[in-house]
């Protein structure tokens, strides 16, 4: 489907994956009122602060097809914002979090527009190399940063459901803003951009300025998180940029559902919390969502959110049939 051929088409497809969202976040809204224990709300804080980068991450690869190795990076850049605004000078929170959303945005600008003339396997070396230098500049720089030590950031709010409500609303933020910007005309070219980009380029599109708003958006989405994360942890520290964390980010995805609004949420929650009950049986996590995303990557190439609409539209196919 051309993206610019069909945009009542992705509209709508946007707005029922919308709505899906919104029922998603909906059922999270009510999970406080049955779970009590503060570890399980704690672990599905973390699991929206998951979502948010994946969400980001998203947004390039799965609309526009441009393979970042550094959202984690870029959240832990978010994160140091605004400790290192808090540590050193005394700024306050309401202005080191909005910070740690526009400096990793201006960082992902500049990086953007030398990468983003790259394309395929360059691309993600480009940007996994950049994650590495920032991750070991912050490790060394220990004056500063206070190296693998870890710097301290003050809380936002004591309360666990309060953090937990804090990063819900946030995690609705920010998939309404990726929601409306695909439902604009930007989004259309990011998304042309994905399926053909010579043909893109050929009618007229800035490819590379429009692969540049796009990786701006997604690193300011997850600095903003590494901030947030940052608040509720009252601690960061370099292995918040560590690989493992962006494989992590682009498991969710990839079984979630890529190039879906809902999809980078499910997987989000769902494989983060069974990372959790994995710990259990020998922290095995990364061997099995590894084998699950070369099964979902080989035979179900729209995730969860793929299968569970398939089934949708065929069992109404067979009820129609019947």
């Amino acid at each position: 489907m051309d993206p610019l051929a069909h945009p009542n088409l992705l509209r709508n497809k946007l707005s029922q994956e919308m709505r899906l969202s919104l029922a998603f976040l909906a059922v999270l809204a009510l999970l406080p009122l049955g779970i009590s224990s503060p570890y399980w709300l704690g672990v599905l804080i973390v699991s929206m602060y998951f979502a948010m980068l994946a969400s980001g991450w998203n947004l390039l690869a799965g609309y526009t097809g441009q393979f970042s190795l550094a959202p984690a990076a870029f959240a832990m850049l978010g994160g140091y914002t605004t400790g290192l605004l808090a540590y050193h000078w005394n700024v306050p929170l309401w202005l080191g979090l909005p910070l740690s959303a526009v400096v990793p945005g201006l960082i992902g600008l500049v990086l953007g527009r030398i990468v983003l003339r790259l394309s395929g396997p360059y691309l993600a070396l480009t940007t996994l190399s950049f994650a590495e230098i920032v991750r070991l500049v912050i490790y060394n720089s220990i004056d500063f940063t206070r190296g693998d030590q870890g710097l301290h950031v003050p809380a936002l709010l004591e309360s666990r459901v309060g953090n937990y409500y804090l990063f819900l609303a946030v995690l609705a933020a920010v998939t309404l803003l990726i929601f409306l910007l695909l439902r604009a005309r930007p989004g259309r070219f990011l998304q042309a951009i994905r399926d053909d980009e010579i043909g893109a380029a050929s009618r007229g599109i800035d490819v590379v300025r429009y692969k540049t708003l796009a990786f701006l958006v997604s690193c300011a989405i997850c600095g903003f998180a590494g901030g947030l994360y940052g608040t509720f942890a009252q601690l960061v520290s370099p292995e918040l940029g560590i690989v493992a964390q962006t494989g992590m980010v682009i498991a969710m995805v990839v079984i979630g559902g890529m190039g879906t609004l809902v999809g980078p949420l499910l997987g989000a929650v769902l494989v983060y919390v069974a990372s959790e009950l994995l710990r259990d049986v020998g922290n095995i996590q990364m061997i099995v969502f590894a084998l699950l995303v070369i099964v979902f990557a080989r035979f179900f190439r729209e995730g969860l959110w793929g299968l569970a609409r398939r089934a949708v539209l065929r069992r109404s196919g067979n009820a129609k049939g019947a």
